[in-house]
């Protein structure tokens, strides 16, 4: 009976290490210390927006993904990967500097789709289960991504 009760003891140990895992895993976190994960509960669809400052069109756009996330953040959550790799500081000044409003990723644990695009802006139109329903190049619009996201969701 002993042997039993240590054995399911162990299970139950394994079984909820096993959740606190998978309820903790954090997929990447913004230079304001925010975690976040690709699949969420909320059911919030997410952008995510490549940039770089050597790229021209990348800071054009920049008002147009402003504005897009003052009209939407309560429904969407958009947010800023650098292309090239700079720490938080940089990141932390490029924002600054550029005005970016929304979040800007620090650490990112790679998907496979989020391997660096090979050309800029990119970006990525992901769904409340964390996966990518379109890829959209070049500069986009607030009215674009908007229209993008509805016709993606069937509305």
């Amino acid at each position: 009976m002993k042997k039993v009760v240590i054995l399911l003891t162990a299970l139950l140990a394994l079984l909820i290490g096993l959740w606190a895992q998978q309820a903790l895993k954090v997929d990447f976190t913004t230079i304001d210390g925010n975690e976040h994960v690709w699949n969420n509960s909320q059911e919030k669809w997410k952008v995510v927006n490549y940039f770089a400052e050597w790229c021209a069109p990348c800071l054009r756009e920049i008002p147009e993904l402003n504005h897009f996330y003052q009209l939407y953040k309560e429904d969407i959550d958009i947010f800023a990967v650098s292309f090239d790799p700079l720490s938080d500081e940089q990141l932390t000044e490029l924002q600054q500097k550029y005005d970016i409003q929304f979040p800007v990723i620090a650490t990112l644990n790679i998907m496979p789709w989020m391997q660096p695009p090979n050309s800029l802006p990119t970006t990525y139109i992901v769904d409340a289960d964390g996966k990518v329903q379109k890829q959209l190049k070049g500069e986009q619009s607030a009215e674009n991504l908007i229209q993008t996201i509805n016709g993606l969701k069937g509305l």
